[in-house]
């Protein structure tokens, strides 16, 4: 973008120079037109430069986050064999999941 604004600036300064004074008749001389050549080369690289422009959408600075946890500490479980007595005297034995 910045490349083609100066193309057309040096172009135009380029066609400015190789032209030869011509005579004004409403009075606007050499530095006149120069100056009104200038003007107009910014005017249409602002247009230009504005049209290749993406909707105006800036997605901002980065944001740093954290890391996900890559390794989650699971609980320690094991089983283990428990015996109770029921109501009728019966021993019952039974496999129980203990988590530390």
């Amino acid at each position: 973008m910045k490349n083609s604004l100066v193309a057309a600036l040096l172009a135009a300064t380029v066609a400015i120079a190789a032209v030869p004074s011509a005579q004004a008749r409403d009075g606007i001389g050499a530095g006149g037109a120069a100056a009104l050549g200038v003007l107009g080369g910014l005017a249409i690289g602002g247009a230009i430069a504005s049209s290749q422009n993406d909707g105006g959408y800036y997605p901002g600075r980065p944001v740093y986050r954290a890391p996900r946890p890559v390794y989650v500490e699971e609980e320690v479980c094991h089983m283990e064999r428990r015996g109770y007595v029921d109501a009728y005297g019966y021993e019952h034995i039974r496999r129980v999941r203990v988590c530390e």
